[in-house]
């Protein structure tokens, strides 16, 4: 199965479709143009970029809100606080600080005070 997101005007992700292999054969190799076609007939014309839930291409699978960024060839997940900082050989974001290792404690971010704490 083939999995294409489907990208808003601001390349955020809306939705990501699955396409049978069999509509991105051409010949015994696969053509993603196939699919984008089959997509853009079914769901009416759209920016769709191939995704691999695998993560064989573009570095992360791709979920609603995630945004494709065509520079790094990424889906880049949300950002989930202002202070952490994005791993450009993951396309993950990070904290400033690691987390302090699992002892059987759970820990939180705090982005008030941009350190971790025990929950």
């Amino acid at each position: 199965m083939a999995h294409f997101a489907k990208l808003d005007e601001n390349n955020v992700v809306i939705s990501v479709h699955v396409v049978n292999n069999n509509v991105l054969d051409s010949g015994g190799s696969e053509d993603p143009q196939k699919g984008i076609d089959f997509l853009n007939e079914l769901h009416g014309n759209a920016t769709w970029i191939q995704a691999s839930y695998n993560k064989n291409i573009r570095k992360n699978y791709p979920g609603v809100g995630f945004t494709y960024d065509s520079t790094r060839d990424a889906f880049i997940p949300p950002k989930p606080y202002e202070s952490w900082i994005l791993n450009e050989d993951t396309c993950h974001w990070q904290p400033p600080t690691p987390c302090p290792p699992y002892d059987g404690n759970v820990f939180i971010w705090n982005e008030e005070t941009t350190a971790w704490e025990l929950q």
